[in-house]
């Protein structure tokens, strides 16, 4: 039976859309957030005269989650992709281009590999012997497709396990550590490849070289981002230049959430009301807000794991107990602003990332206004430096302006930087970022099975679930809608 009413718990990405699916549906609802704003980490601010993410800047074009609510809300059509797609690491001690062809890290294109220069010859060796096993299993493309060399790929195990077993050490912490380890501000080595490299270990399971099943899959992930960017009037028609690999909106992020949130009505949506219990009741559940308390039929927890532990202890202590388990990074995102004769080099990449390998501070830098070329239409240069891994809280201990010091002198050496930024601003983000270990998706399934069977018309969204993208957000705050509309 549908619900009468819904309380969603967190207005996040998540929880906004778990908000926007029940209205659709026509389903009265009720939006809880602590925070004094909606969006959780899609924020957007101005910034030196001109709007600035102080989150994700982007999402992934290849999935429809993103896109499809984007034209759903009338955005679709203002869609834009980065301007430049190359990006760079740091790589003894200076800056040098990635190569073409990389699938998460794992390289498609030996020969570019081999030119860029950011592997040994002993690298290069490991990797073409993963190369050289491409297709060895004949039209089976793998034979056991559960076993990738040594390693079972039935399951999920770690990137790292998988990666290295394939091409090498270096390989794994030149070009695939930095880019996953920045993405999730954790250890590539520890992460789940189910949630956090899904594309890699759908390579491991399609062919006995990692290289080759890699190639197989961007083929077909390019075929999948050109049937999303086909479908409706964004992106890149058939036969014409590939689709982009993100898309974002002028603006900034913030004006998806607002969308959203003119969508289910902004007086549904109660800011600074934190939930601060939960409890059966006999028409529902009864939640505990500002001192007072509402009742509805369904609840939707789309907030981090601690809280949604905390709100389920009493009822489902061994939920709260798995997603107390749960790890979570911090990470600083720090915005920086120059003139553009500060900077003597060239600025036609995406930015950098930052292996653990170079010791370094800085995690990576996005040059925003290289990447977004409309954010450099004044003439200011806009990077966005970030900070902070599970391993490395050393930002934690620093005031703002000892951040931007530190930030300050590895960009000076990295970029070549004349003189101090115009402006800079820190926004810091405490406990934000899930670490996923392998089996991360058994246990969320788990919890899944006990709350329908204990706390009906209760259910989870977020990243806390299946992955920390916007898309991933948006899908598992759908799917948290849907449940209950089911």
């Amino acid at each position: 039976m549908t619900p009468g009413r819904v309380a969603v718990v967190g207005a996040g990405i998540a929880g906004l859309s778990a908000a926007y699916e029940l209205r659709q549906a026509g389903v009265e609802v009720v939006v809880f957030e602590a925070a004094d704003r909606p969006g959780g980490k899609l924020q957007t601010r101005q910034f030196v005269g001109m709007d600035l993410d102080e989150g994700a800047d982007s999402f992934l074009a290849r999935v429809p989650w993103g896109v499809q609510l984007c034209r759903d809300l009338g955005l679709g059509e203002e869609l834009i992709s980065p301007s430049v797609g190359a990006a760079q690491v740091v790589h003894q001690g200076r800056l040098a281009p990635l190569p073409e062809g990389l699938l998460l890290g794992v390289p498609t294109d030996l020969d570019a590999l081999a030119r860029s220069g950011l592997l040994s010859e002993a690298g290069l060796a490991a990797v073409q012997a993963d190369a050289d096993r491409a297709g060895t299993a004949g039209t089976s493309r793998g034979g056991d497709v559960g076993v990738s060399g040594d390693i079972d790929v039935s399951g999920d195990v770690a990137v790292g396990v998988l990666v290295r077993s394939r091409l090498g050490d270096e390989a794994f912490e030149v070009l695939v550590d930095p880019l996953l380890s920045g993405v999730n501000a954790g250890q590539a080595d520890e992460l789940s490849a189910q949630l956090g490299a899904a594309q890699l270990l759908a390579a491991a399971r399609t062919d006995p070289s990692l290289i080759g099943g890699a190639r197989i899959v961007a083929a077909a992930g390019l075929a999948a981002a050109t049937a999303v960017a086909a479908a409706g009037s964004t992106g890149t028609a058939a036969g014409s230049t590939p689709p982009p690999l993100l898309y974002s909106i002028p603006g900034g992020m913030g004006r998806l959430v607002a969308a959203l949130v003119e969508a289910i009505g902004a007086e549904r949506v109660r800011c600074g009301q934190p939930v601060t219990a939960l409890q059966p009741s006999p028409v529902g559940y009864q939640l505990t807000v500002a001192g007072g308390t509402i009742t509805v039929d369904a609840v939707v927890l789309a907030t981090p794991a601690p809280v949604s532990a905390h709100l389920l202890r009493p009822m489902a202590g061994s939920v709260a107990a798995g997603l107390d388990e749960l790890r979570y990074a911090s990470v600083a995102l720090v915005g920086l602003a120059y003139r553009r004769d500060q900077l003597p080099g060239a600025l036609d990449s995406s930015g950098f990332l930052v292996p653990r390998r170079a010791g370094l501070f800085l995690t990576a830098c996005s040059w925003s206004s290289s990447k977004f070329a409309h954010l450099g239409a004044d003439g200011i240069v806009r990077l966005r430096a970030s900070v902070g891994r599970s391993d490395d809280t050393r930002f934690t201990t620093l005031s703002d302006e000892e951040i931007v010091t530190r930030i300050q002198a590895e960009l000076v050496k990295l970029m070549g930087i004349e003189g101090d930024p115009l402006a800079w601003r820190v926004r810091r983000w405490m406990g934000s970022l899930p670490q996923y270990r392998p089996g991360h998706t058994d246990n969320v399934e788990r919890w899944e099975t006990e709350m329908a069977q204990s706390l009906p018309g209760v259910v989870l969204a977020g990243a806390a679930l299946r992955g920390l993208g916007v898309p991933a957000c948006i899908a598992s705050g759908q799917a948290a809608a849907r449940s209950l509309l089911a």
